[in-house]
């Protein structure tokens, strides 16, 4: 049994309470190569049908994706990418970059995101600071959020010394 992290202070954690398994990642990324329905996510995936149901159950509870009818001839449902699970774009472009630089190496990816205006391929998705300059992990700093607990802030005193946080 994995351990839940439905009660840690951490959105990194949260944020894996969603998404945090193999088959939900694929499944958003199907969705984002336009995948809909169920069958066509089991071809596609080879995925068992009750994983499969319970993964669009649990994305469609977090509403990362969104159950809509579009039966003619009676009830016949899609599963199609919400508000916030197209806000997982960015994610899923990072993790598809890493793995193309760390996983298969330059000149071995198997799929190119391309612009559709333009056809180049998307620039390296990189965090900038406010002057538009890419900032390095080593430039990251950490401050307590509004949302901070208790229990959160007496983690990060011990680490960083203080509750206010360190850069």
């Amino acid at each position: 049994m994995r351990r839940r992290f439905d009660e840690e202070n951490c959105a990194v954690a949260q944020s894996l309470e969603v998404l945090g398994d193999w088959w939900t990642l694929l499944l958003i990324r199907e969705a984002f190569f336009g995948t809909r329905r169920f069958g066509d996510f089991q071809s596609v995936l080879g995925i068992s049908k009750n994983v499969l149901s319970q993964r669009l159950d649990h994305l469609v509870e977090h509403e990362v994706f969104e159950k809509v009818d579009a039966g003619v001839h009676g009830p016949r449902f899609e599963y199609v990418l919400t508000p916030r699970g197209k806000d997982l774009a960015t994610v899923l472009t990072a993790l598809r970059q890493w793995g193309d630089r760390w996983v298969f190496g330059k000149g071995k990816e198997p799929l190119l995101v391309v612009d559709e205006r333009t056809g180049e391929r998307l620039p390296k998705v990189r965090i900038l600071g406010d002057d538009g300059q890419p900032l390095p992990p080593s430039a990251f700093g950490f401050r307590l959020g509004p949302g901070a607990t208790r229990e959160t802030a007496a983690r990060f005193a011990e680490l960083w010394g203080s509750e206010q946080g360190a850069e």
